[in-house]
């Protein structure tokens, strides 16, 4: 407990993978937990790389509502996901179950407006 209320997780932050389940149920467990998962280094209050922190910014400015799994702290989730996805870096997001993609995606898609189109569905 923090009795100082200064550090706290953040609030949409998924903390475990369900570990009872074989790794790509874990891994599509967090993808449906919610309608936009961002897969990232660190959490939304503290991204811990400079494209993870640039994905959250877009996201916060769109207002969205979003669930952060933070990949370093589970390297199993970290390799199975890029298997999963196909998709070899992060950060990764996901809307509704589908990948949208890395940074470089989410940043094209929030510039040319499609982003807010497609979150706002």
């Amino acid at each position: 407990m923090n009795p100082f209320n200064v550090v706290q997780h953040a609030q949409n932050e998924i903390q475990n993978a369900d570990k009872s389940l074989g790794l790509q149920d874990q891994i599509k467990k967090i993808i449906s937990s919610d309608s936009i998962v961002l897969f990232m280094k660190g959490n939304a209050d503290f991204p811990q790389c400079g494209f993870s922190a640039n994905t959250v910014q877009i996201l916060r400015s769109l207002g969205a509502n979003f669930k952060t799994f933070n990949i370093l702290s589970d390297q199993d989730i970290r390799q199975g996901l890029k298997e999963y996805s196909n998709w070899p870096t992060f950060p990764q997001l996901y809307f509704k179950g589908e990948l949208i993609g890395g940074n470089d995606i989410v940043t094209q898609l929030y510039q040319s407006g499609e982003l807010k189109n497609i979150i706002q569905k």
